[in-house]
């Protein structure tokens, strides 16, 4: 099948966005990093989405990563200390990728997550932002953010819990724990798990599913099913965000991200 990259000129490197038949590919391109976000990945989600919307030939957008070890690691940790350090740079630093992750979850099109390799904090968020998620048996996947001390936003912890159930999510956030595969399909995680070598034909026969039904029909199911899934008017969001900010502007949130470099286990004090 033919490919064609566009928006080279327009966004970072590190996205790779193409049509392929009639499905658009997001791949995230730092194999080196193991595909962790940075603030420039963030920003170009959605005009990948955009150029894919405007499109009426792609019928299912997929997200993957580049290389054989990771779909997404989590954010890049190299750019905590300058754009996730002091009020102001945390709150644009969340902007942009809560703009990002929304502009994802709330897409028309149908979206699949090809997973191979690490899918960790950040990169299961992107995940469970997507419509399906299929993943290779030798994946791995955890929410480390109590490994780190930092805040985890309200509408991250929605996705969670709205694809698990409380129950899951309350043990896979407060553990931090890493499952494999299979562990992550038992909690509802993941729709498929496959061998490495059957990962490429199982996600390119959804997308052959997916693209012979109706498109107005994914579109108006999709748009219910995520309206029942919507925050409720009596969550007091901003409050959600203090607590947030506060985990960021916490000694615990400095020691995590020291211990991290450091490569040592946290000692946390609650403060």
């Amino acid at each position: 099948m033919s490919s064609e990259r566009i928006l080279q000129d327009s966004i970072t490197q590190n996205l790779i966005v193409e049509k392929r038949g009639a499905a658009g590919w997001i791949t995230f391109n730092d194999p080196g990093r193991h595909n962790a976000v940075s603030y420039a990945m963030w920003d170009g989600i959605p005009h990948a989405l955009e150029a894919f919307a405007k499109d009426p030939t792609i019928r299912v957008v997929v997200l993957t990563g580049a290389g054989e070890r990771a779909f997404v690691s989590g954010a890049n940790i190299s750019q905590f200390d300058t754009l996730r350090s002091g009020e102001e740079a945390v709150q644009a630093y969340e902007k942009v990728a809560e703009t990002a992750q929304l502009a994802l979850y709330d897409y028309g099109k149908p979206t699949i997550a090809r997973i191979k390799g690490y899918c960790i904090g950040g990169g299961l968020n992107i995940a469970l932002c997507c419509d399906m998620r299929i993943a290779s048996d030798d994946s791995s996947f955890a929410i480390p953010a109590g490994k780190l001390g930092l805040g985890y936003r309200m509408t991250a912890i929605r996705n969670l819990v709205t694809v698990v159930g409380p129950a899951h999510a309350l043990e896979i956030f407060l553990t931090a724990a890493r499952y494999s595969a299979d562990e992550a399909k038992e909690r509802g995680l993941l729709h498929q798990v496959v061998t490495i070598d059957a990962l490429d034909q199982t996600v390119q026969d959804y997308i052959s599913l997916i693209s012979a039904n109706a498109p107005l029909t994914l579109f108006a199911g999709k748009k219910m099913i995520r309206q029942l899934q919507q925050l409720g008017a009596e969550v007091d969001t901003e409050a959600m965000r203090q607590l947030v900010m506060a985990c960021f502007e916490s000694s615990d949130y400095r020691e995590g991200r020291k211990a991290f470099a450091e490569k040592r286990k946290p000692v946390f004090t609650g403060t």
